[in-house]
């Protein structure tokens, strides 16, 4: 169960962000309304969350899970991999100091997004993309090891970040799209299959209760329904519009 949820607003440097889409330039205001909607939703899951106030300094930086690995036992301050986003982490280690007392970082030249990292109850998998390097996911594995916690590096041939094309919801249940659904890694779990066309909504989020998803795509809605969940459907559009999903907006713990 998560008890605690980190979010950032987004700033209005926001619509001047990273990103390898050809979706457009971001709606400010729609993307506010967005925004508001899924930190409703965080709390309708039963969650507390502490809403940071946006940073202009960082376009990117309502992303902040790319900042940190949160887990039961300690926190990591990541190193992210995009030069313009490292700075993100300066003030996000401050913020953790709230609520951990033992924090790890990971320091360059390692370099690791935490959009590149899965929990899967005691175990991690650790993707290796343009934001992680072999370095850094190594630095990471080390630390999860030192604390007891078991971790794997998976090399990514299509996705952005890890999360982009998988989540785990609990119960053995995996969602997963894309390059994972024929890997031999993801075998001994039960698959939700996210067809080609419905990639996007491999990012979903299980909070608590429910599973959030973006909304629009029905196919991948009632597979995770008819697995036996409660879902919360979000517009996600113009987060869509700069690589973002679901899981990037929050640190969950």
């Amino acid at each position: 169960m998560f008890k605690h949820v980190i979010v950032r607003q987004p700033g209005k440097s926001y619509v001047n962000g990273l990103t390898t889409s050809n979706l457009g330039k971001p709606d400010y205001e729609k993307l506010l309304t967005q925004h508001k909607a899924y930190v409703e939703a965080l709390k309708k899951c039963g969650v507390e969350v502490t809403e940071l106030e946006a940073d202009e300094n960082y376009p990117d930086s309502t992303f902040v899970e790319d900042t940190a690995v949160l887990t039961e036992k300690f926190a990591v301050i990541t190193n992210p991999g995009a030069e313009s986003r490292n700075g993100e982490i300066i003030h996000m280690k401050e913020v953790i100091k709230d609520f951990y007392q033992a924090i790890e970082s990971i320091h360059s030249p390692g370099t690791l997004d935490g959009g590149d990292v899965l929990q899967v109850e005691n175990h991690f998998y650790i993707g290796l993309s343009d934001r992680t390097n072999e370095e850094g996911a190594n630095q990471l594995k080390q630390i999860l090891e030192k604390y007891g916690y078991g971790a794997t590096i998976v090399p990514l041939k299509e996705f952005f970040h890890l999360k982009t094309g998988i989540a785990y919801l609990g119960n053995n249940d995996l969602v997963l799209a894309g390059e994972f659904v024929d890997s031999g890694l993801f075998q001994s779990f039960n698959r939700i299959v996210v067809e080609k066309e419905e990639e996007y909504a491999a990012n979903c989020i299980r909070v608590n209760d429910y599973v959030i998803i973006p909304k629009g795509y029905e196919n991948t809605k009632k597979k995770i329904v008819d697995a036996g969940y409660d879902v919360i459907e979000l517009e996600m559009s113009e987060f869509q519009k700069q690589d973002g999903g679901l899981s990037c907006l929050s640190l969950r713990f």
